[in-house]
């Protein structure tokens, strides 16, 4: 098993606000647009240096998606910030009509996704969001893993034509991206090679898998592990390539089971190449008020979790 260490924890919401800023810095048709939560969104510093080109909405979410979409018609690059919740539930019409059926270069920006989000209950932890996203025809959804690739992939979606969500969170996560990495939209991640089984992981459930591969090479297993960052367009040939030389899979993601990377992964090699399979996410849940780590403990989000799918998809192996 690859040996992979951080030396800090970050939130993923931290670099999309570097990112953003850099952006600023370098691409005059970079705009910001938030409703009401500009320090949450980490857009604070883009908002000081380039206070033309960031505007405050206000609680208006729909609205800020509106405007957004009207901007690219003058040629700007709209990016839109608010919590996930807000950023897709609140506002999913304005984004179907809007942004996606309209092909709209909008950059639609999302933190404090999933039960992570905390102490602040069901109500702001969505975990149905990149199940809404990633069925919008023409709409790419991506969710990095750690501070780094989060300002990576902020960077490089300025440079996609076309409706982008970006989904991140609130919590200090492990930092172990390299700091050089170029982000490629819908190109997966090789963490470790292996023969045994594939832990496909997205968002803050990577660092989960990691940790879940130490584990299991301590007990003789020798699990491939894929950083999935892009959920669509998912990485077909990464995975199909992956699956064939290891027959069993395991998913690992910070969402409902229902519609999320395990949903895409698992229509693919129904498809083309079936497969044992295990998933490991939310089972048909809200969420609830709670730290955390207590969430991800309740709510089997964790390294122990992945390990115990993959004893269990081993044992139906083919």
């Amino acid at each position: 098993m690859k040996k992979y260490t951080y030396t800090e924890k970050k939130d993923t919401r931290s670099g999309f606000g570097d990112g953003l800023s850099e952006l600023g810095k370098s691409n005059p048709n970079v705009v910001a647009l938030c409703a009401d939560l500009t320090g949450s969104l980490k857009m604070d510093t883009f908002a000081k240096n380039y206070p033309e080109r960031f505007f405050q909405i206000g609680i208006a979410e729909a609205n800020m998606i509106g405007i957004a979409a009207g901007m690219t018609i003058g040629g700007k690059i709209p990016f839109t910030g608010t919590f996930a919740n807000f950023s897709t539930g609140r506002v999913y019409d304005q984004i179907r009509q809007s942004v996606a059926y309209s092909g709209k270069n909008v950059k639609i920006c999302a933190s404090h996704a999933g039960l992570t989000l905390g102490e602040d209950g069901a109500t702001h932890q969505i975990l149905e969001d990149l199940g809404l996203m990633k069925m919008l025809p023409g709409m790419v959804v991506i969710n990095p893993c750690d501070y780094n690739q989060t300002k990576a992939a902020t960077i490089a979606i300025a440079a996609y034509e076309g409706p982008v969500y970006l989904r991140f969170g609130r919590p200090a996560v492990p930092n172990f991206t390299d700091a050089n990495y170029k982000f490629e939209i819908g190109k997966a991640l090789m963490l470790n090679e292996g023969t045994d089984v594939t832990i496909f992981a997205t968002g803050h459930l990577v660092w989960k898998a990691i940790e879940a591969g130490e584990q299991l090479a301590a007990q003789g297993i020798n699990a491939e592990i894929i950083n999935i960052h892009t959920i669509k367009p998912l990485d077909k040939e990464a995975v199909l390539s992956s699956v064939k030389k290891t027959r069993c899979v395991v998913t690992a993601e910070e969402h409902q089971m229902n519609g999320g990377l395990g949903d895409s992964i698992a229509q693919l090699l129904a498809c083309e190449l079936p497969t044992p399979m295990e998933m490991v996410a939310v089972n048909d849940s809200f969420g609830e008020s709670g730290t955390p780590d207590q969430l991800m403990v309740k709510y089997g989000l964790e390294a122990v979790n992945i390990v115990a799918a993959v004893k269990k998809v081993m044992a139906r192996k083919l």
